[in-house]
């Protein structure tokens, strides 16, 4: 399976009573759809997946693939901190038609690699190809390249893995110790992402700005590194809001700002302060920004 370009990890809009507003999901993806992005994921970080119950994981999962209708990959996030909730985050998945599952490493369970190998091998047991996750901050353990090498290894079912550490290095690294598709997972990295060789970006940004999101990666793989360098600029301070502990918050309230539907969080986030907004203003006013003539 392969999973190229921009994959937006799309949010998970709430009605005025806190429910899946399922509406504004739709409408959501399918503006994703009419900008050319390359795949989407249900029930990441980003849609408030340890939030939701699991009757409203599967709305949102099943909401996404029939909006999607197969014109591109839909990956489920089935993370969580014990292998058997995770298989039957992945089961259900399998049942409401997901492509794919993307996994984080047991939340918060510095295992050994042994351990490692097993929960990945069980999550893959189930049927769909896996997009292994490494985002330290997010679950408490660093999947370093060499673990990442022997999952490989040893799960032929992992055949991807989102990187998240921030480190563009480790892209290079991956790609010379495996066959694994390597995609960027952190939104302020993903020029030098791109140039380090991934071939695709799961991304917060893009629920915002697809079009610029799919120009950016157009701009590279072309060689056209000026233009890239144009559209990374009204980008970042976007993108640079997703590494912090109120992305929900801010890119919900960007969603929001575009005319598009982002809508309140969920408990325990609070809306943003007024340093926060203000933050969020100045960065939706740089996407806005034109690019030079």
């Amino acid at each position: 399976m392969h999973f190229p370009g921009i994959v937006p990890a799309v949010m998970a809009p709430f009605t005025a009573t806190d429910e899946i507003d399922v509406e504004a999901l739709r409408a959501n993806v399918a503006h994703l759809l009419d900008h050319g992005v390359g795949g989407l994921v249900a029930n990441g970080t980003m849609g408030e997946a340890g939030s939701l119950s699991d009757d409203e994981r599967r709305l949102v999962l099943e909401t996404i693939v029939d909006a999607v209708g197969g014109r591109v990959p839909v990956l489920a996030g089935v993370s969580s901190g014990a292998t058997a909730i995770s298989v039957r985050h992945a089961r259900v998945a399998a049942e409401a038609g997901a492509d794919g599952v993307m996994c984080l490493p047991p939340l918060n369970y510095d295992g050994t690699v042994a351990e490692l190998v097993a929960w990945f091998a069980a999550v893959a047991a189930v049927g769909l190809p896996v997009m292994a996750y490494n985002n330290p901050e997010a679950s408490g353990i660093d999947l370093a390249p060499a673990v990442i090498a022997t999952i490989a290894a040893e799960d032929p079912g992992v055949v991807a893995v989102k990187e998240c550490s921030s480190d563009a290095r480790r892209i290079a690294a991956i790609l010379e110790a495996t066959d694994l598709e390597v995609l960027i997972g952190g939104d302020d990295w993903a020029l030098e992402g791109y140039a380090a060789g991934a071939s695709g970006w799961v991304s917060g940004v893009a629920n915002i700005a697809p079009a610029e999101c799919v120009a950016l990666q157009e701009h590279v793989q072309a060689g056209r590194l000026e233009e890239a360098r144009e559209v990374y600029a009204r980008l970042l301070p976007l993108a640079r809001l997703d590494m912090t502990p109120h992305l929900v918050q801010y890119f919900k309230g960007a969603l929001d700002a575009v005319g598009l539907r982002g809508g309140p969080v969920r408990a325990p986030r609070l809306p943003l302060d007024p340093a926060g907004r203000e933050r969020l203003h100045a960065a939706v006013e740089a996407l806005r920004a034109p690019l030079p003539a």
